[in-house]
């Protein structure tokens, strides 16, 4: 198995980066040791900064300094967590049919969901007022309660997959703190996850950073503009 600190997770802020967060939530949540970097936009997100790191010139990628051959580059949320998989037990859960439900579950967020994403960006620190919901992110909400639902009634919870935390609590926490944003109604077994995802000490922590951040983009505060109003802010000024 990897030592500590063989890998370097590079990531964008707390409060925007939602496709951030699922990586680091999962090596934080099962206690894989990662150096933390933060690299911030500042111009297109394929500039050269991030290319230095990055072959899309996105984040997040994680860096394997373990290899004899040299550093090793993961680049895309779902590639870093079937590499953690192969390396590290936790990340999908061991049950064979729970095993199956949350690798499909976990494809069908990082896929799908457009409507959802685009209509409901990711602001932690906020609380939003939405706009009439359109059919498609009507759709969405609804197929995400229905997918919450049956993991939890199926596996048993208190987590998607069963008793344990895995991949597909990463892949889908980011729609907790959208749920909270916009007050979505994901029904009751939904409304319990999303505490229990929330509460988690590796959720806080990110939540903490995050209010903590003083740095805006405006492109991502644009996006939160259209989607409703603003009727509370709890990020730093």
């Amino acid at each position: 198995m990897p030592s500590a600190m063989t890998y370097t997770l590079i990531t964008a802020n707390r409060n925007y980066s939602s496709w951030s967060l699922r990586p680091w939530l999962l090596m934080a949540a099962l206690d894989i040791d990662f150096e933390d970097r933060i690299e911030l936009f500042v111009g297109p997100k394929n500039d050269h900064k991030f290319r230095e790191f990055s072959p899309t010139g996105q984040v997040p990628a994680l860096i394997d300094n373990a290899p004899a051959d040299g550093p090793r580059t993961i680049w895309d949320s779902l590639a870093i967590a079937l590499y953690l998989a192969d390396r590290h037990e936790g990340v999908w859960p061991a049950h064979p049919a729970a095993r199956g439900w949350a690798q499909s579950a976990t494809c069908e967020m990082h896929s799908g969901f457009a409507a959802l994403r685009s209509d409901c960006t990711m602001n932690v620190g906020v609380r939003v007022k939405p706009k009439p919901m359109s059919p498609a992110l009507r759709a969405n909400v609804a197929r995400i309660a229905e997918l919450w639902a049956e993991g939890l009634t199926r596996f048993g919870g208190p987590w998607l997959a069963g008793e344990a935390f895995s991949a597909v609590d990463a892949f889908h926490a980011p729609v907790a703190f959208r749920v909270r944003t916009y007050g979505l109604d994901v029904g009751p077994a939904g409304a319990q996850w999303v505490e229990t995802i929330l509460a988690h000490p590796a959720m806080r922590e990110w939540e903490r950073q995050a209010l903590a951040e003083s740095w805006r983009e405006e492109a991502h505060e644009a996006e939160l503009r259209a989607c409703g109003d603003v009727i509370a802010d709890y990020r730093q000024a």
